[in-house]
């Protein structure tokens, strides 16, 4: 008889694990009873439940609160949390996180100066980050915008093989913004 487990465990700092009323903090008169092999016991009240998984020396779960009448299940529940803790950690580690990796331009870059932007940028798109490619605009620059477009389409035409254009070039106050994502050609 485990009597005394918290319902609210932490597995690291911040996957906190579904919250569960298991034995005694099951308040409710009646529930739907499955046993610890799946076997559907029928509706019974808590006590003759939590008599039931006494005697197998197990805990009474409640694992649909929302059911009518709520369903407990007969099962250890130290086993069931670690085995939840160990699937949540392993979708963890597959996960995959997209950064947004920047790389700046300039109105009066060179041809080798995009060449090496690009090269960067293609190995950023290759790592499946997406890129933002930012033109920042000084002083009479501003009033020849269309120029730095046409620089940041020339920068996209070289990256089209590994690219697509999530957004097109915009204005932004004195930036001319573009967010490339990796193309998908597996």
């Amino acid at each position: 008889m485990r009597k005394n487990l918290s319902a609210q465990f932490f597995f690291g700092e911040d996957t906190p694990i579904k919250e569960l009323q298991i034995n005694n903090q099951i308040q409710d008169k009646e529930v739907r009873l499955i046993g610890a092999d799946g076997e559907q016991l029928g509706i019974v009240p808590v006590a003759k439940a939590q008599q039931i998984a006494d005697e197998q020396e197990l805990d009474l779960v409640k694992i649909a609160p929302q059911a009518q009448p709520p369903v407990c299940k007969i099962m250890d529940y130290g086993k069931h949390r670690y085995d939840q803790m160990k699937r949540e950690k392993e979708a963890k580690k597959n996960q995959k996180v997209v950064e947004l990796k920047e790389v700046r331009l300039s109105m009066t870059i060179d041809v080798n100066d995009i060449n090496i932007k690009a090269k960067n940028a293609t190995k950023f798109l290759k790592d499946g980050n997406k890129v933002k490619v930012s033109l920042k605009m000084r002083g009479r620059q501003t009033a020849f915008a269309n120029q730095g477009v046409e620089v940041m389409n020339k920068f996209f035409e070289g990256l089209k093989d590994v690219a697509v254009m999530e957004k097109k070039p915009a204005t932004e106050g004195r930036n001319i913004i573009m967010i490339l994502a990796p193309a998908n050609n597996k």
